[in-house]
């Protein structure tokens, strides 16, 4: 999409600039600063909103916690597997249930969040099988069609990585990959990122660099696993990716936009200009108007 960011839009990426929230990613110390500091001992625990309109229920996969969201009056088969961002290092936020309970509500279908472990306590090695069992237990007696695989940021690669480990056992595709300005090359080596960096207003490339290494476990990080733009991509489900033009992961959104193209795979691609990284989360218009576009990419 090109078209300006509305005003409360602007408004939030000012505030943003005002409040510094780059400097977590900007300087890879706070970045380990902020891993350490931002641990909660109740982090499994949804807040009280999420339980407005739904019905909620936990399910623990080898230790994790995974919560399942529906609507009170379930009006539709689909399930949504979502991982939530963080860099593979902090924790699920409040956006991200508020978004998740969205989802469920306005496309009246079932929405599961694995809080999956973080790294360094876990890294790809563990998590990748992991979500891959925790697809197969919550999401098994779901039909092909039903299933789709959606996330935001590292959430984003996880859902790619599982789809591509789905794929290679032999194992039934999702009807949707969905990926929300998503993090598809932890090498962060895009000549076109120092440019981005200046202008996001809360991503940086040393922070995330930083993240990559603590999630990679001794990996080079251009592995699948860490990089899913390195992948086959072919094979899979329908594709679609939600990024905005001031996100320091928009250059690996367009390569992969460009790989898928010269593959033959399709792939619906969704840029908003002047949007910043995960505004899908938020409630903006600009987030609404994506929110709608989900809505029609999970029920079609």
């Amino acid at each position: 999409m090109r078209s300006a960011p509305s005003i409360r839009a602007r408004a939030l990426i000012t505030a943003m600039w005002l409040m510094r929230r780059k400097q977590v990613y900007a300087d890879p110390e706070k970045l380990r600063e902020s891993v350490d500091s931002g641990r909660r001992h109740d982090r499994e625990e949804p807040p009280s909103l999420i339980y407005r309109g739904t019905r909620v229920t936990r399910t623990d996969v080898d230790g994790t916690a995974c919560y399942t969201i529906r609507p009170k009056a379930l009006t539709s088969a689909k399930h949504v597997l979502y991982f939530h961002g963080g860099a593979y290092v902090h924790e699920i936020q409040r956006d991200h249930w508020e978004f998740t309970r969205r989802l469920a509500l306005e496309t009246g279908g079932t929405v599961t969040v694995p809080v999956y472990p973080l790294a360094p306590g876990s890294t790809c090695a563990e998590t990748v099988p992991l979500v891959r069992r925790i697809h197969d237990r919550l999401l098994g007696d779901t039909e092909p069609h039903s299933r789709i695989l959606m996330g935001d940021s590292a959430g984003g690669a996880l859902s790619l990585v599982l789809a591509e480990q789905l794929r290679d056992h032999g194992e039934d595709q999702p009807k949707e990959i969905v990926l929300l300005s998503p993090w598809l090359d932890a090498t962060m080596t895009d000549p076109a990122e120092p440019a981005l960096d200046r202008v996001d207003p809360y991503l940086s490339v040393p922070g995330l660099l930083e993240a990559a290494h603590l999630y990679a476990g001794g990996l080079p990080l251009d592995d699948p696993w860490l990089s899913p733009l390195n992948g086959k991509l072919t094979g899979l489900g329908r594709l679609s990716l939600f990024i905005g033009t001031r996100d320091v992961l928009l250059a690996d959104a367009r390569r992969f936009r460009d790989v898928t193209a010269e593959r033959g795979i399709d792939l619906e691609y969704w840029e908003y200009e002047g949007m910043f990284h995960a505004w899908m989360l938020t409630t903006l218009a600009e987030a609404r108007d994506a929110t709608r576009r989900l809505v029609h990419i999970v029920r079609r």
